[in-house]
């Protein structure tokens, strides 16, 4: 579950990055790139997060 967690938050904050760089450039997509990291990052890496700390209280 941990290796998981580290996983999404990597790819999430790997493509936020690419999209903040895509954002400071101007290019095009950017919107997209980000709004693809938002994605991960609310249905991703939040509930992963969320379970990791209801399974550590539960213990």
């Amino acid at each position: 579950m941990k290796k998981s967690f580290y996983i999404v938050g990597f790819l999430t904050f790997f493509i936020l990055g690419i999209g903040a760089m895509f954002e400071f450039l101007n290019w095009p997509y950017r919107g997209v790139i980000v709004s693809i990291g938002l994605l991960f990052l609310n249905f991703g890496l939040m509930p992963l997060y969320f379970y990791q700390k209801y399974k550590l209280a539960k213990h």
